[in-house]
């Protein structure tokens, strides 16, 4: 039996090729993942290593500028650490955000990783954390040093000036040297500016304070003995830590972010790996179809049941390990290739070896092998059941009535439990209501499967009168062969299915949620442009003086992040400007006058007065940051405008209690409105600063949308495997179909359908099953996309079901193209059969 079952796997090993192609795919998505992420991991961890390896004790303040509140070190306190016993060294630092120009005057760098910090020289007149390929560290304070990718990127050399911008307005400072660092913001495809001390301490702290110390060891020291010593000498609000204990942390949060990235990808490879179950199990039952006789024999001449299901489960492990080890060669090329491909794009990861881990290895072997045998395993266990003297008189065991009966019966009831779970999860929408629906979606999804070749007669009987119409007996032939065998159709459609379920689910889903974003971009919005950090941090009081100034600017109001501890307990505001919010925002007034802000009233958006039991009129005691006390008069109720807090202040009631303005963005109404002349009246008014951002309307629009387009081409992405092994499936279909047949198109062919027709028929037959496919996925993807929006469309105002039609209709044509493709191979062999010798054929 095992040298039988050898032979088998040799005897069909063309028809098995397409089955081998579906798990290969599989297992190196998994394998690729896992070698890919533990690559990252150790290449970070060591990383992290490297970064703290002179690092005795590191000290964190979280002091930053404007905040009088917590202490930072200061001079004295760091000469106090460097007298210690055991110290070598005590280096402040103070950094934020610094952005550097390019020879075009865009920003260098992605925004949020743009750095500056303080080069401080020790005792040997270096700064030991950097190491410098070119010129000196800043020692005065017109000059900077730059990265080396950032020099490279903006052709800057030693002694050339650099636009530098930090929250403020831009400066030139003249550039002094050039250094290569393991920095994380770096590696990250951000930038680092290096400044004199003091200059930094201007601009990120306070003079002669510090907000971060790391100190380093001499011979013999140890670690834990300096962390204690140092600890009574800082402030009570400051965290010290050894520096193996910082690198553990670093290691465990890179560890933390890619177990996600590890998880989404393995989801992903295992959708794949559902689909090649149909392919698997399809092709088995036709092989076991086509070897009948065999089969029959084997157990005539004294082979046992359990024998045959061993063996050609033998058969389905011998595949498996053939995909398994060319899947774990593939998955392991396309890790090297994504972490070459992150570097092409500007992720720079650090380097180190490629980790290929015993447990990446037993993965793909186990998912590749036991993929297979679970796949083959019903296919193994109707073969053995075949009745030896039925089998060799070549009388098939066809499905009985019972057993059509009980599988219909199971899948109406499995759908429809899943349906109203859908139902139920759709209407709570909550976290409970997310779980009834991911459970519903399994369970629909599988009693489609289960219902598909109940499905695919009537279905495939529509389309029927259309295919005889446009091609004769081509049409006609090809709608009866896609039926002749509901269970084969039912499978090989199902790989489709599935793969255009997630497709559709979630082009209904982002389409309908981008389009909520956009009429809530509109509706909210009446500002010709939005100025923003690119950072994410704050904007400088004296970028919103001089927007005020600009030429056309007929209306600026700042977005002021304000907290205020009023009723109930804290509530978010927004300083802005009385008068000019007003035409920035369209603001719908349910009671009250927002004109009462320019009296140091407030206005508060109707959903938050209601919780509060406020009312026009009401006078609300509230305490500010600096703890504080007012009261303040409520004048206006709104509704609410996601671009503001519910609470509405006036700038100068704010003033009194914030040393620095937290200015998030600036929103303009233009004389004009949007045009390129404003457009360059509020960038010049910025001293064209790179690291301010100007948006017009559709730029606000992209930003908040943007995001889901992005999701969607990477869910695109990621799915298309899917869909390829779908497509395998369907030549894989086709192809042991025409050798099925192979005397039926001999008869056909000696009754006068030419070549082409028969070319004809099979095409429109794969086109025919693909279509089903597709049907049945975009309907039952179409379902799950409106049940998940429904699920989440109490937190997204505005929110409305789009159906995608366009897409959908590029769904359905691109599943016929794939119908298309699959069946070049299969028609061109059934169309050169030899007609007499396919006659002739058993």
């Amino acid at each position: 039996m095992f040298r039988t079952a050898v032979r088998n796997v040799l005897a069909h090993k063309a028809r098995l090729l397409m089955t081998v192609l579906a798990v290969m795919l599989g297992v190196a998505f998994v394998s690729g993942t896992l070698v890919f992420t533990d690559t990252l991991g150790n290449a970070f961890r060591n990383q992290s290593a490297k970064n703290y390896d002179k690092v005795a004790v590191a000290v964190t303040t979280w002091a930053e500028r404007g905040d009088e509140e917590t202490p930072a070190v200061d001079e004295a306190t760091l000469e106090k650490i460097e007298d210690l016993d055991g110290v070598a060294e005590a280096t402040g630092r103070v950094s934020g955000f610094a952005g550097v120009a390019d020879p075009d005057g865009k920003l260098i760098g992605n925004g949020w990783s743009n750095t500056g910090s303080n080069y401080s020289p020790g005792t040997d007149g270096k700064d030991a954390q950097y190491t410098f390929t070119e010129g000196t560290g800043p020692v005065k304070a017109g000059q900077i040093a730059l990265d080396k990718e950032t020099a490279n990127k903006g052709e800057y050399r030693v002694g050339a000036p650099v636009r530098v911008a930090t929250n403020g307005p831009v400066k030139e400072y003249t550039l002094s040297g050039v250094f290569t660092t393991e920095d994380g913001a770096v590696n990250a495809g951000g930038s680092l500016v290096l400044f004199d001390t003091e200059v930094a301490q201007q601009l990120y702290l306070r003079p002669g304070q510090f907000s971060d110390v790391t100190v380093t060891a001499a011979a013999g020291a140890s670690d834990q003995q300096l962390l204690d010593a140092v600890k009574p000498l800082l402030p009570e609000s400051a965290e010290a830590k050894t520096g193996a204990t910082l690198a553990d942390e670093e290691a465990e949060m890179t560890e933390s972010g890619l177990k996600s990235l590890n998880s989404m990808l393995l989801a992903f490879a295992a959708i794949a790996l559902f689909v090649g179950v149909f392919l698997i199990a399809n092709t088995f039952t036709m092989l076991i179809a086509q070897r009948t006789k065999e089969l029959a024999l084997m157990r005539a001449v004294g082979a046992s049941r359990r024998q045959v299901k061993r063996a050609i489960l033998f058969e389905a492990g011998v595949v498996g390990l053939i995909a398994s080890v060319t899947g774990f060669l593939l998955g392991v090329g396309l890790a090297t290739g994504l972490r070459s491909a992150m570097g092409m794009f500007g992720g720079k990861i650090p380097a180190g070896p490629l980790v290929v881990s015993p447990t990446a290895v037993a993965s793909a072997f186990a998912v590749g092998v036991l993929i297979t045998v679970f796949a083959a395993w019903l296919p193994a266990r109707r073969a053995a059941k075949i009745p030896p003297v039925a089998a060799m008189s070549s009388v098939h065991a066809v499905a009985t009535t019972k057993s059509l009966v009980v599988r219909n019966s199971f899948g109406a009831v499995i759908t429809l439990i899943g349906s109203a779970l859908i139902v139920a999860g759709a209407a709570q929408g909550d976290e409970n209501g997310r779980w009834l629906l991911g459970g519903g979606a399994f369970l629909a999804l599988i009693g489609v499967i289960v219902l598909i070749p109940l499905l695919s007669r009537p279905v495939i009987a529509l389309a029927r009168p259309l295919l005889r119409r446009l091609f004769g007996v081509s049409g006609k032939l090809a709608a009866q062969n896609a039926v002749r065998n509901p269970r084969r159709t039912g499978a090989t459609a199902s790989a489709l299915a599935i793969g255009l379920t997630l497709v559709t689910g979630i082009s209904v889903l982002g389409v309908t949620l981008g389009q909520a974003i956009d009429k809530m971009t509109t509706d909210n919005i009446r500002a010709d442009y939005m100025v923003s950090m690119a950072s994410g941090d704050s904007l400088d009081e004296s970028a919103l003086a001089a927007l005020r100034k600009a030429d056309g600017v007929a209306a600026a109001t700042p977005q002021r992040a304000v907290w205020l501890t009023a009723g109930k307990g804290g509530v978010s505001a927004s300083g802005v400007t009385p008068g000019d919010v007003e035409k920035v925002f369209n603001l719908k007034v349910v009671s009250g006058s927002l004109s009462s802000l320019k009296d140091g009233e407030i206005a508060v958006d109707r959903k938050t007065a209601k919780s509060h039991g406020w009312k026009t009129g009401d006078s609300v005691p509230v305490t500010f940051d600096d703890e504080k006390k007012e009261t303040l008069k409520v004048g206006a109720l709104y509704e609410g405008n996601e671009f503001l807090s519910p609470v509405l202040i006036p700038e100068d009631v704010v003033d009194p209690h914030e040393s620095v303005a937290d200015i998030r963005e600036v929103w303009l109404t233009m004389d004009g409105g949007q045009s390129a002349a404003n457009e360059k009246a509020v960038i010049d008014a910025l001293g064209d600063n790179p690291a301010m951002s100007v948006m017009d309307r559709q730029g606000v629009r992209d930003m908040f949308g943007g995001f889901i387009n992005t999701a969607l081409n990477i869910m695109y992405a990621l799915l298309a495997m899917a869909l390829v092994i779908a497509v395998l499936g369907v030549v894989n279909t086709l192809a042991m179909s025409v050798f099925e047949r192979q005397q039926e198109i001999g008869m056909l062919r000696a009754i006068g359908l030419d070549r082409r027709r028969v070319k004809r028929m099979i095409r429109l037959e794969a086109v025919v099953i693909s279509l089903f496919g597709a049907v049945v996925g975009v309907g039952l993807g179409t379902f799950l996309g409106w049940a998940i929006g429904k699920s989440v469309s109490a937190s997204i105002p505005g929110y409305a079901l789009v159906i995608p039609w366009d897409r959908l209709a590029l769904f359905l044509v691109l599943a016929g193209l794939v119908g298309v493709l699959a069946s070049l191979w299969p028609a061109r062999s059934g169309a050169k059969l030899n007609m007499l010798t396919a006659i002739k054929t058993e």
